[in-house]
């Protein structure tokens, strides 16, 4: 692979990075939404629908034919951050 073919697939990831900003970012907004009607920091934490998506999106990796360590990996860190995010924007 050149040096010209690795700078391009790049640009193209750069581009990508972009996209998942754009979604990052609706996702906070929705997420902002969803804190407003929790009523008690104990209710951030939803053991029980953390595993559902967790086994949802093995389910879709795998039927998608993406690795789905990858999005196992990537998933856990997210949802991690927005609950650290819910706890640091919690007013009651």
């Amino acid at each position: 692979m050149t040096n010209k073919n690795i700078i391009k697939i790049r640009k193209k990831l750069d581009n990508l990075d972009n996209l998942f900003l754009k979604l990052i970012k609706k996702r906070q907004l929705l997420v902002n939404e969803v804190l407003k009607n929790k009523n008690f920091k104990k209710d951030i934490v939803d053991k029980k629908r953390i595993k559902i998506i967790i086994k949802n999106i093995k389910k879709k990796s795998i039927k998608n034919k993406i690795d789905p360590k990858i999005t196992n990996k990537i998933w856990k860190a997210m949802i991690r951050a927005f609950i650290d995010y819910e706890y640091r924007n919690f007013k009651k």
